[in-house]
């Protein structure tokens, strides 16, 4: 089957830099607030403990080659807003390492096939607009504590990252797998990398990876055990609606992936939020 065809989208970075202006200044302000006026009381010891761990992040994913310097640097930010919204042991930042470490692995699964394909992830890893664009919403979530309590912020954080961690699995997965992509909306076979061209077995693996992302937050956050199936739920119904997406606007030329990504993490954001007030 030919590679696919660049998409329609591809002239549309603009809509990248509004994710990272609308992310990026936003997360600066949430790290210092939650500096001076943390939602959780935590000790000195804790916090250096977060701003290093953000810092370690960076570092790591850089050198690993898994993300551009701006890349890992905005995945430093947002890892400490992560860990000082829960300091110390108890942080959302456990939550978010699980899924690094199943994204990270499923980029390098069936690497050969997808460089075959044309649809690998570039050598240099992801840039700052991804990153702000998967993660920004989770990492901003924590500022809901201040409205909704401590639940039901980190039941949002949790489904946000659950969805940006099964969209990538789904789609690294899937395209390493031999299996035709059908285009969610008429089921049409179509090539692989294709906007909105999902397989079963992609989508079945995404949605696995949502719930050990949703059941390694609840171990480690003081959430009740229903948040699982809260986080779960809205990570899969978000990565449907991922593909509604790419299938739809992104397919027409109106957005880009980041945008596609962005709004995904915000329509689970919502989900969360109103199954969240119902169930708490």
């Amino acid at each position: 089957m030919a590679p696919p065809l660049p998409p329609a989208s591809s002239g549309l970075h603009w809509q990248s830099r509004i994710v990272l202006l609308l992310v990026l200044p936003t997360a600066g302000v949430w790290l210092v607030l939650l500096l001076l006026r943390p939602p959780v009381p935590s000790s000195p010891l804790a916090v250096s403990a977060g701003l290093a761990a953000g810092a370690a992040l960076a570092l790591l994913v850089w050198r690993a080659h898994a993300a551009t310097a701006g890349g890992a640097l905005t995945g430093g930010l947002l890892m400490g807003c992560f860990c000082l919204t829960t300091p110390g042991w108890h942080s959302s930042a456990w939550a978010l390492l699980t899924m690094l470490a199943l994204t990270l692995t499923a980029t390098r699964v069936g690497r050969a096939r997808k460089e075959q394909l044309g649809t690998a992830e570039g050598k240099h890893g992801r840039a700052a607009a991804q990153v702000a664009a998967n993660l920004g919403v989770a990492a901003l979530a924590g500022t809901l504590i201040y409205l909704d309590g401590q639940i039901l912020a980190l039941t949002v954080l949790l489904a946000a990252l659950a969805e940006a961690g099964a969209d990538t699995l789904a789609s690294e997965l899937g395209q390493a797998l031999p299996a035709t992509p059908r285009l969610i909306t008429n089921l049409k076979p179509v090539p692989p990398g294709t906007d909105g061209g999902i397989t079963l077995a992609g989508t079945a693996l995404g949605s696995l990876g949502a719930f050990v992302i949703a059941a390694a937050g609840v171990a480690a956050m003081p959430l009740p055990g229903r948040a699982i199936w809260i986080a779960t739920g809205a990570g899969i119904a978000g990565l449907l609606f991922d593909s509604l997406l790419g299938a739809t606007l992104e397919r027409a030329g109106w957005l880009n992936n980041d945008a596609v990504n962005f709004l995904s993490t915000v329509f689970v954001a919502v989900v969360a939020l109103a199954i969240g007030r119902a169930a708490f």
